[in-house]
C-alpha cells in the first residue's frame, strides 16, 4: 500500500503581513524568528516591497522565503489576469464574490477592488503545502487574506494590534473575526473592543508580545547621576516612534520649549514619519532645535547604543483625530531592557506596562504642561530615575518575556497547520 502521506510535502505556514521588512515592526520579525527557531515552516507573504533603507539584524536572520503580491494592479497584469482565471475555476469563488460583494457596498473604493485583486494572486500562487494563513492586522491585510481563505478553502488567524482596531468599522471586524479561527490582540482595551465584536467567547484571546532579552545586552551597570544642573553634561533623554499624530511629538516639542532655563539637557528623537518636517519647524520657532536633535530612522544596534547612554526615556502617545492609537509600543519594553526610566502617557497599552510612580511616569495624554512638569521633576532626580529604571527592567524580565506568548502561538499555529 503506498504510504500517502510520505509523498505529501511537509506543512507550510504562510504569515501575511502588509510591508516586510519593516523597522517600525520589530515584534513581527521577533514572532516570524522565535516561530521559524521552533521548528514552524513557514512563508512570507507581503502586500508591497519594503521602503526602508535599513533593515533590523533579526530580518538577516529570517531564512524564511518571501513573496511580494502586486502592490497595485496595474504593476503586474498578466499575474493579476491568471489569478483571476484560475479563481473562476475554484469551488469557493461564488463564496468569494457574495461576501466581495457585501464589501464593497459597504467600502466602495479602490482599495477594496485591490484586496480582491491581490486575493487572486495570492490563492492561484499558494504552494499545496501551505496549510494554514495567520496575518498581522486587521485592516488591509485581513481583507485580502480572508479572500484568499474563503477562495481556497484554507482556515485563517490574525494578529490585531493599534491602527487596525480602531479605524476599521465595527462590521467589517465582527465579519473578520466571525470568518476566522481565532485571533490574538495585544491590549486590554484592543482585546476589549475585539471580544464585544466576536461571535463568541474565547476567538479572541489577549497575547502580549514580550521581549526577547536574548537580542539585548544587560542593562549598563550604572550610569551618571546627571541633574541637569551642568551645561556641559545635560540630562540626556531619548524617545523613539514614528513621527505622525498618535505619538504626540507635537506635544513633546512644546514640552521641552517650556521646561525651566536653569535645566540643562539634549533630546534626541529616532523615527521617520510625515511629520518630521513640522516637528523640526515647531522646534526651530521654539528655539530649541540645536537641543532637539531628529536622527531619522536608525539600525537596531545604534537605537541600543542610544538608550543605554540616555537618562530618561519618554513617549507621549495619544489618540490621532482618525482614531489611530497605540498598543503597547515595543519601544516601551526595549527602553526598560536598558534600565531606563520611562515617561509616557496614560494611554493605549502603555499603563499595562508602566505602573505611575514605579516604572516611570505617567501623564495624560496631550497634556503638555504635565509632561513638561514630569520631564523636569525627572530630570532632576538621578536616584529616583535609578529606581525606577530598575523597577522597568525587572517588571519586563518577570512578566513581560516573549517565551509565554511564542509558547501559546506555537502550540495553537502546530495544530492548524498539523491539521
Amino acid at each position: 500500500m503506498t504510504d500517502l502521506s510520505a509523498e505529501r510535502p511537509p506543512a507550510r505556514l504562510a504569515i501575511v503581513v502588509k510591508g516586510y521588512p519593516r523597522l517600525s515592526e520589530t515584534f513581527i520579525a521577533q514572532e516570524i524568528l522565535a516561530l521559524e527557531r521552533r521548528g514552524i515552516a513557514l512563508e512570507i507573504w507581503s502586500l508591497r516591497k519594503p521602503t526602508d533603507r535599513a533593515v533590523h539584524p533579526m530580518h538577516r536572520d529570517i531564512r524564511a522565503k518571501r513573496v511580494y503580491l502586486p502592490e497595485y494592479l496595474y504593476q503586474a497584469p498578466v499575474r493579476v489576469l491568471r489569478g483571476a482565471l484560475a479563481a473562476l475555476r475554484r469551488p469557493g469563488f461564488g463564496a468569494l464574490m457574495r461576501i466581495f460583494w457585501g464589501d464593497l457596498k459597504r467600502d466602495p473604493t479602490a482599495s477594496r477592488g485591490r484586496r480582491l485583486g491581490q486575493a487572486f494572486v495570492m490563492a492561484r500562487e499558494l504552494p499545496d503545502a501551505i496549510r494554514h494563513l495567520h496575518v498581522h492586522y486587521l485592516h488591509t491585510p485581513c481583507s485580502v487574506t480572508r479572500y484568499a481563505a474563503i477562495l481556497t478553502g484554507r482556515g485563517f488567524t490574525f494578529s490585531a494590534h493599534a491602527k487596525d482596531i480602531w479605524t476599521s468599522p465595527d462590521w467589517e471586524i465582527a465579519e473578520k473575526i466571525a470568518g476566522s479561527r481565532w485571533g490574538v490582540t495585544c491590549t486590554k482595551a484592543g482585546h476589549a473592543r475585539l471580544a464585544a465584536l466576536a461571535p463568541d467567547a474565547g476567538r479572541v484571546a489577549l497575547l502580549y508580545h514580550g521581549l526577547d532579552l536574548s537580542r539585548f545586552p544587560a542593562p549598563p551597570d550604572a550610569r551618571p547621576a546627571r541633574d541637569g544642573s551642568d551645561p556641559a553634561d545635560p540630562v540626556r533623554i531619548v524617545t523613539i516612534g514614528r513621527a505622525v499624530a498618535k505619538k504626540g511629538y507635537d506635544d513633546l516639542v512644546t514640552a521641552l520649549a517650556a521646561l525651566p532655563p536653569d535645566l540643562h539637557w539634549n533630546c534626541v528623537h529616532v523615527g521617520g514619519g510625515e511629520l518630521l518636517p513640522a516637528l523640526k519647524a515647531r522646534a526651530r520657532e521654539a528655539g530649541i532645535a540645536e537641543r532637539l536633535a531628529f536622527m531619522g530612522a536608525l539600525p537596531q544596534p545604534d537605537i541600543v547604543t542610544l538608550l543605554r547612554e540616555a537618562d530618561l526615556f519618554v513617549l507621549p502617545s495619544k489618540a490621532a483625530k482618525s482614531g489611530d492609537r497605540d498598543g503597547l509600543p515595543n519601544v516601551i519594553m526595549e527602553a526598560a531592557s536598558q534600565a531606563l526610566p520611562i515617561v509616557a502617557t496614560d494611554f493605549a497599552g502603555i499603563p499595562e506596562f508602566v505602573r505611575d510612580g514605579i516604572e516611570g511616569v505617567l501623564v495624560p495624554p496631550g497634556d503638555w504642561e504635565a509632561l513638561a512638569n514630569a520631564l523636569n521633576l525627572a530630570a532632576r532626580e538621578p536616584e529616583r530615575r535609578r529606581a525606577m529604571g530598575a523597577a522597568a527592567f525587572a517588571r519586563l524580565r518577570a512578566d513581560f518575556s516573549m517565551d509565554a506568548g511564542i509558547d501559546w502561538l506555537e502550540g495553537r499555529l502546530r495544530a492548524l497547520t498539523a491539521g
